[in-house]
């Protein structure tokens, strides 16, 4: 069987953790931040788990990881 590739933009945004799941930066940090609260940037800041309706999707763009 030949070796599956990876997909490139996929693994810049996703990174496996230890235990199998994958994290995802949030989304609404970008601009358009002066009326968000420091506590809603903060919170922006910090990463996401990969929804289980969603990790399927990923292991597949993601055969290595």
């Amino acid at each position: 069987m030949p070796k599956l590739k990876t997909r490139k933009a996929a693994a810049k945004r996703f990174k496996a953790t230890g235990t199998g799941k994958f994290t995802r930066r949030r989304a609404f940090r970008n601009h358009l931040l002066d009326h968000k609260t420091p506590k809603q940037k903060r919170h922006l800041a910090t990463k996401a788990v990969v929804h289980e309706t969603d990790e399927l999707r990923v292991v597949r763009m993601l055969p290595y990881a």
